[in-house]
């Protein structure tokens, strides 16, 4: 018998976009699923229209939230309800390829229990479903990858975003050893990343079976804007690796990436979290020149946002 894979469809205003994608997930090659659709008290109509899916569709099982409480939270409290062998966290304006679960747990089965997550390459949609970007074409183009990193990935998530977590796969005892996401934190997937890879291999299954949406052609839309709390939670991670890591290869992919969020930090005008990442340079003994010139930048508190979308839509092609 194949194993069960529990898909957690989380939803928060998405009344546009939710039917496409619970549906997608209805119409997989594979089975068994347990389809779990949580809504973390939505205000756009979602709900009434995650109400007729259930009238539609009896096996889907609903978790209405009362009250917002952030990705974090309502996953976990949907988590609580998942019994698979394997789990996807999966927004509800993301889109499935039909074959998508089916492939990945094929693969998966044929691992050993030292892989706890199964990841593929992915397509992004904008609102109207137009695809617009393909990722690992994007990166490779753009040189931000020259290949993608499998099996111990620890010191590559450490040191770059590579992985399109919508695409990911999980081993459920995964997440039952990490209890969950950390709900501190105001996104998952980096502390996700860093804690499981600290124990678990990852590999890469070269398809595209997700379609992940994106209202702006632009990736980083809403990262690194001036008052960006994910930064705080950045930090937080990288802080927690300071503890996880074991060797001084492990120190220096820290290093680069609390330099890196150092940057961005400043660019983008979150002083407060500058002088953290900063002090946590410090900590690794590690700040040079530059990191020095770049902290007094921050302690100038010298306006850089306008230089920093400038310099993303000349590299990187955000619009």
């Amino acid at each position: 018998m194949n194993p069960l894979v529990s898909i957690i469809c989380l939803c928060y205003n998405h009344a546009a976009f939710v039917r496409e994608a619970v549906e997608s997930v209805l119409k997989q090659s594979y089975s068994p699923l347990q389809i779990i659709v949580a809504d973390d008290a939505s205000t756009d109509g979602s709900v009434a229209e995650i109400k007729k899916l259930k009238e539609e569709y009896p096996l889907l099982e609903l978790l209405l939230l009362p009250k917002n409480v952030g990705n974090c939270k309502a996953f976990n409290s949907a988590f609580k309800l998942a019994s698979g062998k394997y789990v996807v966290d999966f927004a509800t304006d993301d889109v499935m390829m039909p074959e998508r679960i089916q492939k990945q747990v094929s693969q998966f089965e044929r691992l050993d229990e030292s892989v706890g997550v199964v990841f593929t390459d992915a397509v992004y949609i904008d609102a109207s479903g137009t695809i617009f970007r393909h990722h690992y074409e994007h990166l490779f183009s753009k040189n931000l990858l020259s290949s993608v990193p499998q099996g111990d990935v620890y010191q590559d998530l450490l040191q770059r975003y590579f992985i399109a977590s919508p695409t990911m796969l999980v081993r459920k005892k995964v997440l039952d050893e990490m209890g969950g996401y950390d709900e501190t934190l105001t996104y998952e997937d980096f502390d996700f990343w860093i804690r499981s890879s600290r124990k678990y291999k990852y590999f890469f299954l070269d398809e595209k079976l997700t379609m992940i949406r994106r209202r702006h052609t632009s990736l980083s839309s809403g990262w690194y804007v001036p008052g960006d709390p994910q930064l705080h939670s950045t930090y937080l991670v990288c802080k927690k690796a300071q503890q996880l890591n074991r060797n001084e290869g492990d120190t220096l992919a820290l290093i680069k990436r609390v330099r890196y969020e150092l940057r961005q930090a400043v660019l983008s005008e979150n002083f407060p979290e500058a002088t953290l990442f900063f002090q946590l340079l410090q900590e690794l003994r590690a700040p040079n020149v530059l990191d020095h010139f770049t902290f007094q930048l921050a302690r100038l508190k010298v306006p850089l946002s306008s230089f920093r979308r400038l310099y993303h839509r000349l590299r990187f092609g955000d619009t």
